[in-house]
């Protein structure tokens, strides 16, 4: 579920957790209780990771490209290898015979390299976020225990009680 504008996360920061639904089925015969159970995380929106390349951060080096071509490539610097200082990383472009051609190929194949780089660091700190918000989904880690048989819900966390049909109201 997405929410967005002022307040969001504060109107449910209480939520993060375990919660569990019990009731008794209508088509149960003998009354015995159903749990359901359902964990919530509230996590600010996932934005894609927009990297800037300045150029003192990179150290150019033109080179003869390798493989099949005879003798121009065998004569001629066109392949390009960029290495991006801050990281390490190493890219090599010689597709075209125009150094201008791989070096904005290898400056492509960099931003992407970067972006990808970026987006997993952002994907891995959410799920630990997440991680750390749901816990491990078991009974000792519930947050709200809704009963509907008692017409009650309780906040484990701060005691409180109210009545369902309150509760579902939103009057809490």
């Amino acid at each position: 579920m997405r929410v967005t504008g002022k307040g969001a996360p504060a109107l449910f920061a209480d939520e993060v957790g375990g919660h569990r639904w019990q009731r008794v089925p209508p088509t149960e015969k003998r009354g015995r209780v159903q749990s359901s159970t359902i964990t919530v995380a509230v996590l600010d929106e996932h934005a894609e990771a927009e990297v800037e390349i300045r150029e003192e951060e990179l150290e150019w080096r033109a080179c003869r490209a390798q493989g099949k071509g005879g003798q121009h490539l065998q004569k001629t610097d066109s392949a390009v290898q960029v290495t991006h200082l801050p990281t390490g990383i190493q890219i090599r472009a010689q597709t075209s015979r125009s150094w201008h051609a791989n070096k904005a190929e290898a400056l492509a194949k960099l931003r992407e390299r970067l972006t990808a780089d970026a987006r997993d660091a952002a994907t891995s700190t959410r799920a630990t976020e997440r991680r750390e918000q749901v816990g491990s989904g078991m009974r000792g880690d519930k947050r709200r225990t809704i009963r509907v048989q008692d017409d009650s819900v309780v906040d484990h966390l701060t005691g409180r009680t109210w009545r369902l049909r309150d509760y579902l109201r939103g009057a809490w």
